[in-house]
Formats: structure tokens, sequence, C-alpha cells
């Protein structure tokens, strides 16, 4: 349980900066070109962490459907 809850806990951060970050380009609050490709390029870093944390408990999940 105590992974579960490790799992949880890290997606949610993961999802709550990047909506934060979200927040922020879409508010206007990048101040140049350079400032607006950072936050993007952070953006689309945490949704692919958040993407393989996903596949790796899909592929837990299958491996001990297997087992069973």
């Amino acid at each position: 349980m105590a992974e579960e809850s490790l799992v949880a806990v890290y997606r949610r951060a993961l999802r709550n900066q990047m909506n934060e970050m979200a927040d922020v380009v879409s508010g206007g609050g990048a101040h140049s070109f350079e400032e607006y490709r950072k936050m993007v390029g952070v953006i689309e870093g945490l949704a692919l962490a958040e993407r393989e944390l996903l596949d790796l408990l899909e592929a837990k999940a299958r491996m001990e459907n297997e087992e069973d």
C-alpha cells in the first residue's frame, strides 16, 4: 500500500506543477519567447514523466495478472 500511496502523491505533484505552469503560460506570464519556450518545455517534461509513471504502473499490473 505504501507504494501506491507514494505513486499517488508523486502523480499529484507532477499534475499540480504541470497545471501551475500551464496557468502561468496561459495567463501571459512569459515575458519573452525564450521564457515561453522554457515553460512549455517544463510542461512537456512533466507530462512525459507522468506518462512514464502510468506506463510503468500498467506494465506492473499486467505482470501481476500474468502471474495469477
